[in-house]
C-alpha cells in the first residue's frame, strides 16, 4: 500500500492507521456476520460517503465467504496443554569450533483445541534459568487459581 503512487502524498502513519481500521472492520463484521445493512450504518456513523459504502459492501459482500472460512479455520478458545515432555540437551561445540559447554532443555508441549482436536506440538529450547522461571510463574498461575477457586 505504502508504495501506491495514488497514495504518496498520505503521511504513512496515516495510511497504516486506516489500513488497520479497516481491517478490523472486516474482521469484526464477519465474526459477528453484519448483513449489509448493519455495515452501512456502521459506516454512515463514521461518515463515509454513500460512494465509498457501496464500495466497501460490494466487495465485503464478494469476499463475505472467504472471509468467514478463514475466521473459522482459526478457532475460538486457546489450546489445551494435555502433555510435557523435556530432554537435556548438552552443547559441545559450536558452529565455529569453538567449545561451548551449554546445557539447555528441549521441552514440548503437547496440545489440542476442544474446537478442533489435535495440533502441532509446540517446541522450544530454554536455558536453566529461562525453565526455572516459566516453573516460578506455572506455580504463581496455579496458587492464583487455587485462592480463586476458594473463594
Amino acid at each position: 500500500i505504502l508504495d501506491d503512487p495514488d497514495l504518496k502524498d498520505i503521511d504513512p502513519t496515516v495510511l497504516k492507521h486506516c489500513h488497520a481500521a479497516a481491517a478490523t472492520c472486516i474482521l469484526e463484521a464477519g465474526k459477528q456476520k453484519a448483513d449489509i445493512s448493519a455495515i452501512s450504518t456502521c459506516l454512515e456513523d463514521c461518515k463515509l460517503d454513500k460512494e465509498r459504502i457501496e464500495q466497501f459492501c460490494t466487495e465485503y459482500q464478494k469476499n463475505k465467504d472467504a472471509l468467514e472460512i478463514l475466521l473459522g479455520s482459526i478457532g475460538r478458545s486457546p489450546l489445551h496443554i494435555t502433555d510435557v515432555s523435556w530432554r537435556l540437551e548438552y552443547q559441545i561445540k559450536s558452529n565455529q569450533l569453538h567449545k561451548t559447554y551449554q546445557p539447555s532443555y528441549l521441552v514440548t508441549l503437547n496440545v489440542e483445541n476442544s474446537g478442533s482436536g489435535s495440533h502441532p506440538d509446540v517446541s522450544f529450547s530454554c536455558t536453566m534459568e529461562q525453565l526455572q522461571d516459566l516453573v516460578g510463574k506455572l506455580k504463581d498461575a496455579a496458587k492464583s487459581l487455587e485462592r480463586a477457586t476458594q473463594m
